[in-house]
């Protein structure tokens, strides 16, 4: 591949994590600032504003990690892996924040850290510091998924949560 068509990849490979979850954000989670102050939240359970933030530096790293593994990995299962955890990330916003579906998010949480799980290791293979990157991610998806668990069962009764 000659070097500006490569330049231009991984500057799509860095973006995308990124503009994705904008995307996803802007589309999803529109109400989400108020839902989370009107539903119970389990214990441990961060501000509102803690969620942007910690996620843009993950979409970041994730950006990073990818880029870096893929340069440095011929192996299939580096972008498989790569882009099935963040097709489940972007999935969860939607079922959770947009249709309400928490009991499926619930579910697709735990489904989104083992993808998580399997891709830093993909990466690690590929290259450590890539898969060391992925730590984080994998943390926060690991709280994330204490969160749902304790949103669902908080606020199961209600009426506008599934």
């Amino acid at each position: 591949m000659n070097k500006p068509l490569k330049v231009i990849r991984n500057i799509v490979h860095l973006a995308t994590p990124t503009v994705g979850g904008m995307l996803i954000g802007r589309y999803a989670t529109s109400n989400a600032r108020e839902d989370y102050h009107e539903e119970k939240n389990p214990p441990l359970s961060p501000p509102g504003i803690t969620f942007p933030i910690v996620w843009t530096g993950l979409y970041a790293a994730m950006g990073i990690a990818y880029t870096v593994a893929r340069n440095a990995s011929k192996d299939k299962s580096v972008p498989i892996s790569h882009y099935t955890q963040l097709g489940l990330n972007f999935l969860w916003s939607i079922l959770y924040f947009r249709y309400k579906l928490r009991g499926t998010a619930l579910i697709e949480s735990y489904a989104l850290f083992a993808a998580v799980v399997v891709t830093a290791v993909n990466f690690y293979k590929a290259d450590k510091v890539s898969g060391l990157l992925m730590i984080p991610y994998a943390a926060w998806c690991a709280f994330a998924s204490y969160l749902a668990t304790g949103s669902w069962i908080l606020n199961k009764d209600n009426d506008d949560v599934q």
